[in-house]
């Protein structure tokens, strides 16, 4: 079963040091162990563009889609035998990077 854990960030500063170091390291044992598929960092919601195309006519807008104060920062996409094994490795992402992790199943 596939997992997006989705890092939930509120601030407009980066990683510290310290934090990429600690997610280079949770990345490295994810891969050893079978449950990496893939994971990335995401740029500031006002580098967003929103595309909607709904009526066949496209209108293109800057920024994000929502207005919060919190947003999607980066993700990992992971493999886990279950939802026990994925919220396990969310405890440990978000300790890892020092922000929120929501878990949500592939279909």
């Amino acid at each position: 079963m596939q997992y997006l854990l989705s890092v939930i960030h509120e601030g407009t500063d980066l990683g510290t040091e310290e934090e990429l170091v600690a997610v280079s390291a949770f990345n490295r044992r994810l891969q050893a162990d079978g449950h990496w598929v893939f994971a990335g960092g995401l740029g500031f919601p006002d580098t967003a563009t929103v595309v909607d195309n709904r009526d066949g006519r496209p209108v293109v807008t800057d920024g994000p889609f929502v207005e919060t104060k919190e947003f999607l920062a980066g993700f990992w996409v992971l493999e886990a035998p279950d939802l026990d094994v994925a919220l396990r490795l969310a405890t440990e992402a978000s300790r890892h990077c020092n922000r929120k992790i929501e878990v949500r199943p592939f279909l």
